[in-house]
């Protein structure tokens, strides 16, 4: 049985919840605040479960446990690989795994909720200058991811073909939090059109942050 420790904003948990939804696996969701309390992440439990403290941790059965996004999304890709997340041609899975890391290790880490907090409480920045630094990142990333997707032929419905990869379970978590930032989106066409594309499927639906149960503890 598989167990995905998470928080229901988490954009790399989110990214984990779409693959599961997309190779149709079953799951055992576990909510793990990063707010209330000081932080069910800093609790002993957890840590003793994923010492690094973060979301999401993924359990498969009772001997293994994997954190980080995007080692958890090539794990289920190997473990359990109906319906690929990965092209069959070699230069596609490379680029599939460039635009995924475009999002997953250069814009996200940059504006996940540690760092925000620590602007807020070491720099004391307020929440207009917080905001001013996500859209910064998010959006000198999004400029060069719009133009590999807009200028290349392999860019199909999805980010990359007609079949969702990897890449859009990366980007459709990152757009979600940009919109929640109030990230102006106008300069990114291809983006948008693919998000939508995305969201036309229920697995990217279900997976939505605010359908998930603990969504309802904020």
């Amino acid at each position: 049985m598989l167990a995905l420790y998470g928080y229901f904003r988490s954009s790399a948990a989110f990214r984990v919840r779409i693959a599961l939804a997309l190779k149709e696996l079953e799951f055992e969701n576990i909510p793990v605040h990063l707010v209330r309390g000081g932080g069910e992440h800093n609790q002993p439990d957890y840590l003793a479960l994923n010492p690094q403290g973060r979301v999401p941790t993924l359990k498969d059965g009772e001997d293994f446990t994997l954190g980080q996004s995007l080692a958890i999304l090539e794990y289920l890709e190997e473990a359990y690989p109906d319906t690929p997340l990965l092209p069959a041609d070699i230069r596609g899975r490379a680029r599939v795994r460039q635009l995924a890391g475009l999002v997953a290790c250069d814009i996200h880490p940059l504006n996940n909720l540690s760092v925000l907090q620590y602007l807020k409480g070491n720099f004391g920045a307020g929440e207009e200058a917080v905001k001013q630094w996500y859209a910064y990142w998010v959006s000198s990333g999004f400029k060069a991811l719009e133009e590999m997707l807009a200028g290349s032929a392999a860019t199909g419905s999805y980010c990359h073909g007609d079949s969702p990869t990897m890449a859009d379970a990366c980007l459709v978590p990152q757009v979600w939090n940009a919109r929640r930032f109030e990230v102006a989106l106008d300069a990114f066409p291809t983006i948008c059109r693919i998000e939508e594309a995305c969201y036309r499927l229920p697995a990217f639906d279900t997976a939505r942050p605010e359908n998930q149960p603990d969504a309802v503890l904020g």
